[in-house]
């Protein structure tokens, strides 16, 4: 099959990727799934497909649902990665071999320095085909596996910012997308995609701080408007800080939390807590009903850790991001900085602001 054809490959069959998936095929585009489990997708490839509900109904039939990568990929235009963003090395490294110039990727969403990540996995692998890699701000949807085979999409968002590296091709990527997804808009580039990741701010933050209820209720209470408090409020904010003065020292302008609230929920306030409060969106959200949740296992790793390795190479201190990181080593046992994403990692150590964001902005993806 021709890449001139809009055609996508879906690698993983979690949530997202079940919702992502069928909207697709529902939409009229041949689309293949992939999970490396094949015991998630065994009741999909015996239907032919995933009975979609909520915002969209019906069935919609895939093209392909396999657990060989060679087979998923094959052909297809847009490969959209829909993973925990732990996953992201391991499917960079698995899709390696068999990428054909021309094709586009998109890490849905990409966290913070999912492009990056990726990106040194290719050169690493010194791969020989030109491809465009790109991440989105945040998921698409708010989405569950409802059943075998199926899934629902209880909300669609209106507006998704998706970057591309380097930056001149996210025009070129979001003019594809839109074919499908005309929710996807550009942003200006990774930096501002990856430093944008709200899910920083909220998620391990939260969980940690209200370790206590999560444990002895099971998550029973209201994540956000019982789980946030004045005190906890000031907390997140002390976060929110160090994240944006970390993106200021790459030259990138964030939204504040309490702006993102605004913008995003059209939720006021004098300050993170009023804002929190008065968002209507937030009602009804429970809390997980245990820490050893992606809140911790995927944000503190993928968003927390990279923010203070910029911060520290950067010379801009991350006292209270620090101590979270800290307090999840303790709770899991981990070595989250060990496991994380670092600057070496994302192969920009030692790299000046300037030289990061000519790579970003105007440096073909070239790694041959």
């Amino acid at each position: 099959m021709s890449l001139n054809e809009l055609s996508f490959a879906v690698l993983g069959a979690g949530h997202g990727g079940q919702a992502l998936a069928g909207y697709l095929a529902l939409r009229g585009f041949p689309v293949n799934l992939f999970n490396r489990s094949p015991e998630r997708i065994s009741s999909i490839k015996l239907m032919g497909g995933i009975q979609i509900e909520g915002e969209m109904n019906g069935f919609a039939p895939l093209r392909l649902v396999t657990h060989n990568i060679e087979e998923a990929i094959r052909g297809v235009k847009i490969i959209m990665v829909v993973t925990p963003a732990n996953a992201h090395r391991f499917l960079a490294e698995l899709v390696a071999p068999y990428l054909e110039d021309g094709q586009i990727i998109i890490l849905n969403p990409g966290r913070t320095g999912g492009v990056l990540e990726v990106r040194q996995v290719f050169k690493e692998r010194e791969i020989g085909v030109q491809v465009i890699i790109a991440e989105a701000q945040t998921f698409l949807f708010a989405s569950r596996i409802s059943g075998p085979a199926q899934a629902r999409i209880f909300r669609i968002k209106n507006s998704i910012p998706v970057a591309a590296l380097p930056a001149y091709r996210t025009i070129e990527v979001v003019q594809m997308l839109r074919k499908a997804l005309p929710q996807f808009v550009p942003e200006d580039n990774v930096l501002k995609t990856s430093f944008s990741n709200i899910g920083a701010v909220f998620h391990p933050t939260l969980t940690i701080l209200n370790a206590a209820r999560i444990e002895s209720t099971r998550g029973e209470f209201d994540y956000y408007l019982e789980g946030i408090t004045p005190s906890v409020a000031l907390i997140l904010e002390a976060v929110d800080r160090e994240r944006v003065k970390v993106a200021e020292a790459l030259g990138v302008r964030v939204n504040t939390a309490r702006e993102w609230l605004y913008y995003a929920y059209d939720a006021h306030g004098r300050n993170l807590y009023e804002a929190i409060q008065n968002n209507p969106g937030y009602q009804g959200i429970r809390a997980p009903s245990t820490i050893f949740h992606r809140y911790i296992t995927e944000d503190v790793p993928m968003s927390l850790v990279p923010i203070a390795s910029f911060g520290k190479m950067l010379g801009v201190p991350t006292p209270t991001i620090d101590i979270f990181i800290h307090l999840a080593n303790i709770l899991h046992g981990r070595d989250y900085v060990a496991e994380g994403r670092t600057v070496e990692k994302l192969g920009v150590a030692g790299m000046s602001v300037k030289e990061i964001r000519e790579m970003v902005v105007g440096v073909e993806v070239d790694v041959k």
